[in-house]
């Protein structure tokens, strides 16, 4: 398969965002989450406004970028964006509300926490949030909209150094290298030594 030149790639990402970009009085922002499934750590949403230019080459769905180029884009992502937040919603938050209720309140608290006021939001699947934007959801969001690619970047450095530093304080879990996520050796671990602080009670019952 042919890989596009990047100039191509990126105004083909922008699609989506175009047209808000054209209207008058519409300040858009892309919105994602990062950390729904793994079995420890945070869910952490961000809402990024970024604007049509310049576009920062090699912004794609965090999942589809390395963890050297994503730790490079996020400088670049957060001095360019016209306002961004990030919102954390920890795992004894999860066990007692549930984690889509966890991640809706993680969304609804990075909009309320956006530097700049926002009219319209694309988000990645979700629907439903109880904030004061026009909300648009794509699925798959992070691989078809700008804006919401370079918000699940932003969200995706910042969990992962999260669970890096957890990686000190827990070794046994592998931390560093799972971030969290139900990996084989994780879920060994977790049987072996049990849970620690940040496992999420209500995702390991079967393991422990």
């Amino acid at each position: 398969m042919t890989r596009l030149p990047e100039c191509e790639r990126l105004a083909r990402l922008c699609t989506p965002d175009r047209a808000f970009w054209a209207q008058d009085n519409v300040v858009l922002a892309g919105m994602d989450e990062v950390g729904r499934g793994p079995l420890a750590g945070p869910v952490v949403a961000c809402c990024a406004a970024m604007p049509p230019e310049p576009l920062v080459s090699y912004a794609n769905d965090s999942k589809k970028v390395s963890e050297r180029r994503r730790e490079k884009l996020y400088p670049v992502l957060t001095q360019t964006a016209l306002g961004y937040a990030t919102a954390w919603v920890f795992q004894d938050v999860i066990d007692e509300i549930n984690i889509l209720e966890a991640t809706k309140r993680a969304f609804q608290t990075a909009f309320e926490t956006m530097p700049i006021a926002v009219t319209d939001v694309l988000i990645d699947a979700l629907t439903g949030l109880n904030i004061s934007a026009r909300q648009h959801s794509i699925i798959h969001g992070d691989a078809l909209s700008y804006s919401i690619a370079c918000a699940s970047v932003i969200a995706k450095v910042e969990r992962d150094r999260y669970m890096q530093e957890q990686d000190v304080l827990y070794p046994q879990y592998g931390f560093a290298r799972n971030k969290g996520y139900g990996t084989a050796e994780h879920i060994a671990a977790i049987r072996k030594f049990g849970p620690c602080p940040i496992h999420r009670r209500s995702f390991i019952r079967s393991y422990v």
